[in-house]
């Protein structure tokens, strides 16, 4: 299976126009996608809905939208009706196979003075595969600063870790099975998990330790048994050798000042065997930002995920 995570950057492309056609044919051939900055009625990308928008673009695709900032859009119409609308930024997930439950958690938020410091969130799908579920996380962590980006990893995994005892979207029985709570079979929350998304830290940070481990200088990288593994480098790249985040002088105004690398795929170390490749599409025009494509053997229903 093809996974691709990518911050879009609301629609607007490197030449500066907002074009949802485009950003759709970047990531149509994945069979998952994680797409952060998408929005919903701003005036920048004239009131679209871009989870609408994308949604027709990639009819073939289950979705769920987990936005973290969110508020009110609403008006009323030329006969005074109101129009409710909720003006939202956040995170999507698309996939081919079935989405079979989904939740969003809001991640700390550093309440500034001057600066402009938004909610952010991260959304959880579990996601049907031949080779069984998994739990597939994507999010946009506080482009402010390490110190407030940390608390929201803090958090980040405990969510991720804490989630397989705390069982599916519902769990357990129920003392009048005719009542309709447990209507359909009790959801899967798999220990298989991948976290994907723009991080807004580097490779050599101490965020990126937080989530891979750290640094021996006699031993490399401690990787926690029950931790993550960055996928790029499962796939035998170097750490720092890759750019998702092109400098200003490669052709967007609004883009770094250096080349740099802030979009990640991590896998759990169950998973980490079944990463065939990934590679940064540096092509690609439709954002500020690359997308990374990791190649998962997941496609094979005759040795399927243990839980």
């Amino acid at each position: 299976m093809k996974f691709v995570t990518y911050n879009i950057q609301y629609g607007l492309g490197r030449d500066g126009r907002y074009d949802l056609d485009r950003t759709a044919r970047v990531v149509e051939g994945a069979d998952v996608i994680a797409l952060q900055e998408v929005e919903r009625f701003w005036k920048r990308s004239e009131n679209v809905d871009e989870v609408a928008g994308l949604v027709e673009r990639l009819p073939d695709f289950h979705w769920v939208y987990g936005p973290g900032l969110d508020m009110d859009a609403s008006y009323r119409d030329k006969d005074g009706r109101l129009i409710n609308r909720r003006r939202q930024f956040g995170s999507m997930l698309l996939s081919r196979t079935p989405i079979l439950s989904s939740r969003s958690f809001p991640l700390p938020k550093y309440g500034t003075l001057k600066q402009h410091s938004i909610q952010q969130a991260l959304l959880e799908g579990v996601i049907d595969t031949p080779a069984g579920p998994i739990r597939v996380y994507t999010t946009h962590l506080s482009h402010l600063s390490a110190e407030t980006r940390v608390p929201q990893i803090e958090v980040m995994l405990d969510i991720a870790e804490r989630a397989p005892s705390e069982g599916g979207a519902w769990c357990g029985g129920h003392p009048n099975p005719n009542a309709g709570w447990t209507e359909g079979e009790e959801p899967p929350m798999p220990r298989h998990a991948m976290i994907m998304g723009d991080m807004n830290f580097v490779p050599d940070s101490d965020q990126y330790d937080m989530i891979t481990g750290p640094v021996s200088p006699n031993y490399g990288r401690l990787v926690r048994r029950d931790g993550f593994l960055d996928a790029w480098v499962v796939a035998g790249h170097g750490e720092n050798d890759r750019v998702t985040s092109p400098a200003v002088a490669n052709g967007f105004e609004g883009g770094m000042d250096i080349d740099t690398c802030f979009d990640y795929c991590f896998v759990t170390v169950d998973l980490a065997r079944r990463v065939r490749g990934v590679r940064i599409d540096g092509a690609a025009d439709a954002s500020d930002h690359q997308p990374v494509w990791i190649d998962m053997d997941l496609d094979e229903p005759a040795a399927p995920l243990s839980n």
